[in-house]
Protein backbone atom coordinates (compact mmCIF):
# COMPACT_ATOMS: atom_id res chain seq x y z
CA UNK A 1 0.00 0.00 0.00
CA UNK A 2 1.26 3.28 -0.82
CA UNK A 3 0.81 6.75 1.26
CA UNK A 4 0.29 9.51 -0.83
CA UNK A 5 -0.94 12.44 1.35
CA UNK A 6 -1.05 13.06 5.40
CA UNK A 7 -3.96 14.21 7.05
CA UNK A 8 -1.99 13.45 10.53
CA UNK A 9 0.16 11.49 11.98
CA UNK A 10 -1.65 8.58 11.93
CA UNK A 11 -3.80 9.14 9.25
CA UNK A 12 -3.33 8.79 5.66
CA UNK A 13 -4.67 9.03 2.11
CA UNK A 14 -3.35 5.72 0.57
CA UNK A 15 -3.89 4.11 -2.98
CA UNK A 16 -3.87 0.07 -2.99
CA UNK A 17 -2.30 -2.23 -5.04
CA UNK A 18 -5.16 -2.32 -7.34
CA UNK A 19 -5.14 1.54 -7.56
CA UNK A 20 -8.17 2.49 -5.17
CA UNK A 21 -7.97 5.22 -3.20
CA UNK A 22 -8.68 4.87 0.76
CA UNK A 23 -8.11 6.17 3.88
CA UNK A 24 -5.80 4.56 6.18
CA UNK A 25 -5.05 4.54 9.82
CA UNK A 26 -2.29 3.03 11.48
CA UNK A 27 0.22 4.59 13.88
CA UNK A 28 2.84 6.94 12.26
CA UNK A 29 1.59 6.21 8.88
CA UNK A 30 1.28 9.92 8.28
CA UNK A 31 4.52 10.69 9.30
CA UNK A 32 7.63 11.70 7.18
CA UNK A 33 8.00 11.96 3.45
CA UNK A 34 4.84 11.03 1.43
CA UNK A 35 4.47 9.08 -1.02
CA UNK A 36 6.16 6.00 0.39
CA UNK A 37 5.33 2.23 0.61
CA UNK A 38 3.93 1.28 4.01
CA UNK A 39 3.31 -2.21 5.59
CA UNK A 40 -0.10 -3.64 5.84
CA UNK A 41 0.92 -4.62 9.08
CA UNK A 42 1.02 -1.17 10.14
CA UNK A 43 -2.26 -0.50 9.02
CA UNK A 44 -5.15 -0.79 11.84
CA UNK A 45 -8.28 0.37 9.63
CA UNK A 46 -9.42 1.15 6.36
CA UNK A 47 -11.89 3.55 4.72
CA UNK A 48 -13.14 3.33 1.19
CA UNK A 49 -15.49 5.45 -0.91
CA UNK A 50 -15.12 8.45 1.41
CA UNK A 51 -16.43 12.00 0.30
CA UNK A 52 -13.37 14.25 -0.41
CA UNK A 53 -15.98 17.01 1.06
CA UNK A 54 -16.02 15.22 4.54
CA UNK A 55 -12.58 14.40 4.46
CA UNK A 56 -11.72 18.17 4.50
CA UNK A 57 -13.19 18.77 7.65
CA UNK A 58 -11.16 16.49 9.55
CA UNK A 59 -8.15 18.02 9.03
CA UNK A 60 -7.73 19.58 12.12
CA UNK A 61 -9.24 17.08 14.89
CA UNK A 62 -7.19 15.52 17.26
CA UNK A 63 -5.57 11.72 16.62
CA UNK A 64 -7.47 10.47 19.88
CA UNK A 65 -10.85 11.62 19.03
CA UNK A 66 -10.35 10.23 15.55
CA UNK A 67 -9.66 7.11 16.66
CA UNK A 68 -12.67 6.96 19.18
CA UNK A 69 -14.95 8.20 16.28
CA UNK A 70 -13.79 5.26 14.34
CA UNK A 71 -14.30 2.51 17.22
CA UNK A 72 -17.77 4.12 17.65
CA UNK A 73 -18.31 3.84 14.17
CA UNK A 74 -17.67 0.43 14.17
CA UNK A 75 -19.63 -0.20 16.81
CA UNK A 76 -22.46 0.70 15.07
CA UNK A 77 -21.76 -1.25 12.20
CA UNK A 78 -21.96 -4.39 14.22
CA UNK A 79 -25.07 -3.69 16.50
CA UNK A 80 -27.06 -2.43 13.58
CA UNK A 81 -29.25 -4.05 11.21
CA UNK A 82 -28.40 -1.82 8.25
CA UNK A 83 -25.50 -0.29 5.97
CA UNK A 84 -24.08 2.82 7.10
CA UNK A 85 -21.97 5.12 4.92
CA UNK A 86 -18.28 4.42 5.08
CA UNK A 87 -18.62 8.51 5.74
CA UNK A 88 -20.17 8.20 9.06
CA UNK A 89 -16.52 7.91 10.85
CA UNK A 90 -15.26 10.79 10.08
CA UNK A 91 -18.58 13.17 10.60
CA UNK A 92 -18.41 11.58 13.98
CA UNK A 93 -14.97 13.00 14.34
CA UNK A 94 -15.97 16.41 12.99
CA UNK A 95 -19.34 16.04 15.65
CA UNK A 96 -17.64 14.54 18.87
CA UNK A 97 -15.05 17.26 18.23
CA UNK A 98 -16.61 20.30 18.22
CA UNK A 99 -19.08 18.88 21.66
CA UNK A 100 -15.61 18.16 23.38
CA UNK A 101 -14.60 21.77 22.97
CA UNK A 102 -17.85 23.01 23.67
CA UNK A 103 -17.43 21.44 27.07
CA UNK A 104 -14.21 22.33 27.94
CA UNK A 105 -15.25 25.68 26.99
CA UNK A 106 -18.74 25.86 29.36
CA UNK A 107 -20.88 25.97 26.21
CA UNK A 108 -24.16 24.12 26.89
CA UNK A 109 -26.76 23.52 23.42
CA UNK A 110 -29.82 22.96 24.45
CA UNK A 111 -31.21 19.65 22.44
CA UNK A 112 -34.64 20.32 22.60
CA UNK A 113 -35.68 16.87 20.35
CA UNK A 114 -33.44 14.78 22.44
CA UNK A 115 -36.40 12.58 23.89
CA UNK A 116 -37.80 12.81 20.32
CA UNK A 117 -34.68 11.38 18.85
CA UNK A 118 -34.38 8.68 21.77
CA UNK A 119 -38.28 7.09 20.98
CA UNK A 120 -37.70 7.18 17.45
CA UNK A 121 -34.53 5.98 17.37
CA UNK A 122 -33.47 3.35 20.28
CA UNK A 123 -31.13 1.36 19.28
CA UNK A 124 -29.00 4.28 17.17
CA UNK A 125 -29.54 6.32 20.95
CA UNK A 126 -28.63 3.61 23.02
CA UNK A 127 -25.34 3.05 21.42
CA UNK A 128 -25.03 7.21 21.61
CA UNK A 129 -25.83 7.32 25.32
CA UNK A 130 -22.98 4.85 25.68
CA UNK A 131 -20.89 6.74 23.26
CA UNK A 132 -21.27 10.23 25.72
CA UNK A 133 -20.45 7.81 28.86
CA UNK A 134 -16.81 6.13 27.48
CA UNK A 135 -16.06 10.14 26.05
CA UNK A 136 -16.91 11.41 29.59
CA UNK A 137 -14.46 8.98 30.79
CA UNK A 138 -12.06 8.39 28.37
CA UNK A 139 -11.59 12.42 27.49
CA UNK A 140 -12.65 13.91 31.14
CA UNK A 141 -15.48 16.05 29.80
CA UNK A 142 -18.38 17.10 31.06
CA UNK A 143 -20.80 16.20 28.21
CA UNK A 144 -24.46 16.27 29.48
CA UNK A 145 -26.32 13.28 28.54
CA UNK A 146 -28.55 15.13 26.05
CA UNK A 147 -25.88 15.17 23.39
CA UNK A 148 -26.20 11.61 22.50
CA UNK A 149 -28.97 13.10 20.62
CA UNK A 150 -26.65 14.59 17.87
CA UNK A 151 -24.16 11.26 18.13
CA UNK A 152 -27.60 9.29 17.30
CA UNK A 153 -28.65 11.23 14.41
CA UNK A 154 -25.25 11.48 13.03
CA UNK A 155 -25.72 7.40 13.24
CA UNK A 156 -29.16 7.67 11.42
CA UNK A 157 -27.96 10.39 8.74
CA UNK A 158 -25.37 7.74 7.79
CA UNK A 159 -27.90 5.20 7.39
CA UNK A 160 -29.47 7.74 4.55
CA UNK A 161 -26.47 8.28 3.32
CA UNK A 162 -26.30 4.94 1.95
CA UNK A 163 -29.94 4.17 1.47
CA UNK A 164 -30.98 1.54 -0.67
CA UNK A 165 -33.23 2.26 -3.63
CA UNK A 166 -36.23 0.86 -1.66
CA UNK A 167 -35.13 2.70 1.48
CA UNK A 168 -35.17 6.33 0.02
CA UNK A 169 -38.54 5.37 -1.96
CA UNK A 170 -39.98 4.49 1.35
CA UNK A 171 -38.53 7.44 3.00
CA UNK A 172 -40.01 9.68 0.28
CA UNK A 173 -43.50 8.01 0.09
CA UNK A 174 -43.44 9.30 3.81
CA UNK A 175 -42.46 12.92 2.83
CA UNK A 176 -45.16 12.93 0.34
CA UNK A 177 -47.73 12.04 2.93
CA UNK A 178 -46.16 14.29 5.88
CA UNK A 179 -46.96 17.32 3.17
CA UNK A 180 -50.70 15.94 2.15
CA UNK A 181 -51.71 16.04 5.81
CA UNK A 182 -49.71 19.79 6.40
CA UNK A 183 -51.77 20.67 3.44
CA UNK A 184 -54.76 19.46 4.85
CA UNK A 185 -54.25 21.41 8.11
CA UNK A 186 -53.45 24.24 6.21
CA UNK A 187 -57.19 24.28 4.49
CA UNK A 188 -58.81 23.06 7.13
CA UNK A 189 -57.69 26.29 9.92
CA UNK A 190 -56.95 28.42 6.94
CA UNK A 191 -53.39 28.71 7.84
CA UNK A 192 -49.86 28.74 6.73
CA UNK A 193 -47.67 26.53 8.58
CA UNK A 194 -44.14 27.77 8.30
CA UNK A 195 -42.32 24.30 7.84
CA UNK A 196 -38.43 26.10 8.95
CA UNK A 197 -40.13 26.55 12.66
CA UNK A 198 -39.63 24.51 15.79
CA UNK A 199 -43.18 23.54 15.79
CA UNK A 200 -43.12 21.93 12.54
CA UNK A 201 -40.12 20.22 13.22
CA UNK A 202 -41.96 19.12 16.62
CA UNK A 203 -44.99 18.21 14.37
CA UNK A 204 -43.29 16.34 11.48
CA UNK A 205 -41.38 13.91 14.16
CA UNK A 206 -44.68 12.90 15.54
CA UNK A 207 -46.34 12.21 12.12
CA UNK A 208 -43.34 10.35 11.45
CA UNK A 209 -43.58 8.39 14.25
CA UNK A 210 -47.16 7.62 13.15
CA UNK A 211 -46.14 6.82 10.33
CA UNK A 212 -43.43 4.66 11.23
CA UNK A 213 -46.46 2.64 13.64
CA UNK A 214 -48.87 2.08 10.88
CA UNK A 215 -46.03 0.42 8.18
CA UNK A 216 -45.15 -1.78 11.33
CA UNK A 217 -48.68 -2.61 12.05
CA UNK A 218 -48.34 -1.27 15.84
CA UNK A 219 -50.68 1.14 17.11
CA UNK A 220 -50.36 3.08 20.99
CA UNK A 221 -52.60 1.79 23.73
CA UNK A 222 -55.85 2.73 24.75
CA UNK A 223 -55.75 4.29 28.11
CA UNK A 224 -56.58 7.52 27.18
CA UNK A 225 -59.52 6.91 25.03
CA UNK A 226 -61.98 8.90 27.43
CA UNK A 227 -60.00 11.60 26.48
CA UNK A 228 -60.18 11.45 23.07
CA UNK A 229 -64.52 11.23 23.38
CA UNK A 230 -63.50 14.78 25.34
CA UNK A 231 -61.62 16.84 23.26
CA UNK A 232 -63.76 15.67 20.07
CA UNK A 233 -66.46 17.52 21.60
CA UNK A 234 -64.66 20.51 22.90
CA UNK A 235 -62.85 20.87 19.13
CA UNK A 236 -64.78 20.01 16.71
CA UNK A 237 -63.24 21.31 13.81
CA UNK A 238 -59.70 19.76 15.23
CA UNK A 239 -61.79 16.66 15.45
CA UNK A 240 -62.86 17.30 11.70
CA UNK A 241 -59.37 17.76 10.22
CA UNK A 242 -58.01 15.09 11.70
CA UNK A 243 -61.15 12.80 10.04
CA UNK A 244 -59.76 14.27 6.99
CA UNK A 245 -56.12 13.18 7.90
CA UNK A 246 -57.36 9.68 8.53
CA UNK A 247 -59.62 9.39 5.57
CA UNK A 248 -56.43 10.05 3.39
CA UNK A 249 -54.28 7.57 5.25
CA UNK A 250 -56.77 4.74 4.55
CA UNK A 251 -57.11 5.98 0.61
CA UNK A 252 -53.56 6.60 0.18
CA UNK A 253 -52.01 3.65 2.39
CA UNK A 254 -55.06 1.21 2.95
CA UNK A 255 -54.42 1.54 6.89
CA UNK A 256 -57.31 2.39 9.15
CA UNK A 257 -56.07 4.44 12.27
CA UNK A 258 -56.95 3.35 15.31
CA UNK A 259 -58.74 5.77 18.23
CA UNK A 260 -55.88 5.79 20.36
CA UNK A 261 -53.74 6.78 17.27
CA UNK A 262 -56.59 9.39 16.36
CA UNK A 263 -56.10 11.04 19.70
CA UNK A 264 -52.23 11.21 19.00
CA UNK A 265 -52.68 12.94 15.74
CA UNK A 266 -55.47 15.06 17.06
CA UNK A 267 -52.90 16.55 19.84
CA UNK A 268 -50.09 17.46 17.70
CA UNK A 269 -51.99 18.67 15.33
CA UNK A 270 -53.94 21.08 17.68
CA UNK A 271 -50.77 22.05 19.01
CA UNK A 272 -49.46 22.81 15.44
CA UNK A 273 -52.39 24.94 14.96
CA UNK A 274 -52.12 26.79 17.84
CA UNK A 275 -48.50 27.57 17.49
CA UNK A 276 -49.33 29.32 13.74
CA UNK A 277 -52.17 30.92 14.72
CA UNK A 278 -50.68 32.71 17.71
Amino acid sequence: MRAVRSINNNIAVCVDSAGNELIAMGKGIGYGKLPREIALEDVTQTFYNVSPKVLAGIEGIPEDVMVFSADLAERARDELSYQLSPNLAFTLADHISFALKRARDGVYVSMPLAFDVEQSYPDEYRIARQAVRRLRREFRANLRDAEAAGIALNIVNARADFATEAELASAQRDEDMLEDITEIVEREFSITVNRSSFAYSRYATHMNYLFGRLHAGKSLDGANLELYADVRTDYPQVDACVEKICGHLREEWGCEVTDEERLYVFIHVNRLRVKEES
